[in-house]
């Protein structure tokens, strides 16, 4: 029963990923259309740089006036939080059941 419900986390990490993946570019070509000193800030291939998710993880996007922007930068950022906590349960568990043998 562990592992099925470490597997049911890990579906949840995919469902994060999936959502990531189609906020944060969304994000960073708004970023790039309408705040073109944070995208130079940014630098080109800004979409795994630690930087950039450094920046989105902080909620850097706060700080801007543009409502915008947090409207897809805040989606971007729950789920990329999904992502690690579901695969951080994932892992949990899948440990749990390894002591549990």
């Amino acid at each position: 029963m562990t592992l099925f419900f470490a597997l049911c986390f890990v579906g949840v990490a995919i469902a994060g990923l999936s959502a990531f993946l189609i906020f944060w570019p969304l994000t960073l070509v708004h970023i790039r259309d309408r705040h073109p000193a944070l995208a130079a800030e940014f630098g080109a291939g800004a979409f795994l740089k630690p930087e950039s998710l450094r920046w989105l993880l902080g909620r850097g996007f706060n700080g801007i006036a543009d409502r915008s922007l947090s409207g897809l930068a805040t989606p971007a950022r729950i789920a990329l939080l999904v992502t690690f906590g579901g695969l951080g349960m994932a892992l949990l568990l899948w440990l749990f059941s390894q002591v549990m043998k």
